[in-house]
């Protein structure tokens, strides 16, 4: 079987998130979107990790199912996947922020566990370096490899993701305050590292670039403060779903070749695939944000408005042409100056990637209006209602099965982004991008 797995979220005890992200209302709305692997995140709060105690149950491998008591109503009215049905992963995002080669380093990592029993045992050992108490993710003086360091000896079994690996404030290769190198910030611990996220701002193209990534697989993972936003970057495996199925695959990696051309058909197209046809666990590969959508792209100035390409940076010597302040460096400007290749390298752990937009957005575009007006909100769940799951549509159903429900210009709409033939305005300095699908105009030739 092909499944889809969001590897990072947030839970309400986060900043910043919604009262929603709760158990119940994740794998509601992984339900709807046909996410079948959910990470819970945020396990070593005290009050998250309780209810993870309380409503979950292990089911598959390292895996775990809502108890029956906790199963929520599905927000479909008709569907063969329901909340029941998705198994979550034990992980948590932690913030390090301590010193190191004589520079101030913020990281974001992913840990995860196999089991309740080591998940606690983490937090404890953790607890005595740090507040776990004040936020879902916590910030704690912690060396990224010491506290690769504790996973591992919490666990052998453990894994940790650097998450959002480009991000210039909080993360290992960020402009701010990462390093120029994953063997810089995990030392002799580097190869327990399995792979890497590439964060909303980039994708695998870009990392291709830098020829020390080759060795790790390449994930991207929502990051959701609300459940509505899951899987708007999500992976693909292939097997049965299980912890160590999920572990290995990412260890293993993609089957080194990537999809550019045959957008119209994906699903067919990998099927192709020796890894995929023998039915083998594995990783293969991931649904993808216009990397230009993410909001640090591009370099910029958002207090002055503007946004500028590498090469303007480098002119203007990074300070911003209106208020003369240091610019934010933003992700193609850091990739840029790490990148030892150009584009066109496919490293042998690579895996297929799509670049998507969420149903919601394609709908907004359609009718020419916002994300939050009723009128999208209401072809979006109709559509879902009566084609399936979001991302099934989004990335392997047939054209001609969408036109049976959809208006033709949402059938449009799909073909272009299957197709990339879409305008992106660029995000930068924390501003997300814009993705427009249709010229001023353009929606009044397809039919009501």
């Amino acid at each position: 079987m092909l499944y889809f797995a969001d590897l990072h979220v947030h839970s309400k005890y986060s900043r910043a998130t919604s009262k929603d992200c709760d158990l119940r209302g994740l794998s509601q709305w992984a339900a709807l979107k046909g996410i079948h692997v959910v990470a819970t995140g945020d396990f070593t709060h005290p009050q998250w990790r309780r209810e993870i105690h309380e409503t979950l149950e292990p089911r598959e491998d390292g895996l775990f199912g809502l108890k029956s008591h906790a199963i929520p109503d599905s927000l479909l009215e008709s569907s063969d996947f329901s909340p029941g049905d998705i198994r979550f992963i034990l992980n948590v995002e932690i913030s390090s922020i301590y010193k190191k080669n004589g520079k101030v380093r913020k990281a974001h990592n992913l840990i995860f566990m196999p089991d309740m029993e080591t998940m606690d045992k983490f937090c404890d050992r953790l607890g005595a370096k740090g507040n776990l108490n004040s936020d879902g993710r916590p910030i704690l003086g912690l060396d990224c490899r010491e506290l690769l360091e504790i996973a591992l000896g919490t666990s052998e079994h453990s894994f940790v993701i650097p998450a959002h690996i480009w991000t210039p404030w909080f993360s290992i290769l960020g402009s701010k305050s990462g390093f120029d190198s994953i063997e810089e910030c995990f030392e002799d611990l580097t190869d327990h590292v399995l792979a890497l996220e590439t964060g909303l701002s980039s994708d695998p193209e870009m990392n291709f670039r830098v020829s020390e990534l080759d060795k790790f697989t390449l994930v991207s993972n929502s990051d959701t403060h609300s459940p509505p936003r899951l899987g708007r970057e999500a992976n693909i495996f292939s097997g049965e779903p299980s912890y160590p199925a999920i572990r290995e695959a990412l260890r293993r990696g993609g089957p080194g070749s990537r999809n550019t051309e045959n957008f119209l058909g994906p699903r067919q197209s990998i099927m192709e695939d020796k890894l995929i046809r023998k039915g083998t666990a594995g990783f293969v590969g991931t649904i993808e944000f216009f990397p230009e959508e993410g909001k640090y792209h591009l370099d910029g100035h958002r207090k002055c408005d503007v946004r500028l390409d590498p090469e303007e940076t480098e002119r203007l010597g990074g300070k911003c042409p209106v208020c003369g302040h240091s610019i934010t460096v933003g992700v193609m400007n850091r990739v840029n100056q790490l990148a030892d290749r150009p584009n066109g390298h496919t490293p042998s752990k690579a895996g297929y990637y799509w670049r998507m937009l969420p149903l919601i957005e394609v709908v907004a575009d359609c009718l020419g209006c916002g994300v939050q007006a009723k009128k999208a909100r209401d072809l979006h769940y109709r559509l879902i209602n009566s084609l399936g799951p979001e991302l099934e549509i989004l990335w392997s159903l047939p054209l001609d099965v969408v036109a049976t429900d959809a208006p033709g210009i949402v059938v449009e709409a799909l073909r272009r982004v299957r197709a990339e033939q879409v305008r992106v305005d660029a995000g930068y300095d924390g501003e997300y991008g814009r993705v427009t699908i249709f010229e001023d105009g353009e929606r009044a030739s397809f039919e009501e």
